[in-house]
């Protein structure tokens, strides 16, 4: 399992993932689950992906073939003329690579099940943000939708639905993507540290590097601490629950 996110904010777009892959409780690994691709001055895109790792990385490797001899690949996400072009490339990338591993013999489809999140933005349009489905139709981030999540979602979203604001600063919006990682982190051993992140500010059109934030990071974990003193003084300021009251 995994956890991705991208956010829309109206300084641009913001993009995080963790880096562990299991096959069981003794075979864990670290795996960058964020890509990008970019003609600098002309457009940037983003990758998260959550799913099967063959899948995965057949997918990301086949987009990135196609980006060096495009012209014997076609086509390329470096040539397609908007992101919605973008987004239907990837989604028949997904689609025709969980067909072919089902031909080769397999039988369930859900274990080669992919789902991505893909963020950027070309020249002349504004940035855009989908979420792609392993059928490889996809749907489209809005002012209702703000972020996509894929993987192990449900421990982070409730964060991000009380505090996401469209205004906020970046620096903001990766403290409130890293307490929504803190979150998932303790409630799930398949989501784990070192967590990606990358920013792409609106109309800049330059590709900014993926980082990355390890588990031992002294501003993380000052984070977590200080979000679990801050639910407990929240907890401990609400009301007393009054038995007498329901008897």
């Amino acid at each position: 399992m995994t956890y991705c996110v991208g956010m829309q904010v109206e300084r641009g777009l913001v993009f995080m993932s963790d880096t562990r892959t299991n096959s069981g409780v003794d075979n864990i690994s670290v795996f960058r689950k964020m890509h990008q691709w970019s003609v600098p001055g002309e457009r940037v895109i983003t990758l998260l992906t959550a799913g099967n790792l063959g899948t995965t990385q057949s997918v990301v490797s086949l987009l990135d073939e196609r980006t060096k001899v495009p012209e014997e690949r076609a086509p390329s996400i470096l040539e397609v003329p908007t992101m919605f072009q973008v987004a239907e490339l990837v989604g028949a990338l997904v689609r025709t690579t969980i067909a072919r591993h089902l031909e080769s013999g397999q039988e369930a489809e859900a274990k080669f099940n992919a789902t991505l999140i893909l963020g950027g933005q070309i020249a002349g349009m504004p940035p855009r943000l989908f979420l792609i489905y392993p059928e490889g139709n996809f749907i489209e981030a809005s002012a209702d939708t703000p972020f996509m999540q894929i993987g192990e979602t449900k421990y982070g979203r409730p964060i991000l639905l009380r505090a996401y604001d469209p205004a906020m600063s970046f620096e903001d919006a990766m403290k409130l993507l890293l307490v929504s990682f803190d979150s998932t982190i303790k409630a799930n051993l398949s989501v784990g540290a070192p967590l990606d992140f990358s920013i792409y500010e609106t109309d800049s059109l330059e590709p900014q590097p993926i980082l990355r934030i390890d588990g031992s990071d002294e501003y993380f974990s000052s984070l977590s601490m200080g979000w679990g003193d801050a639910l407990r003084v929240a907890f401990q300021s609400l009301p007393d629950f009054d038995f007498d009251e329901y008897r």
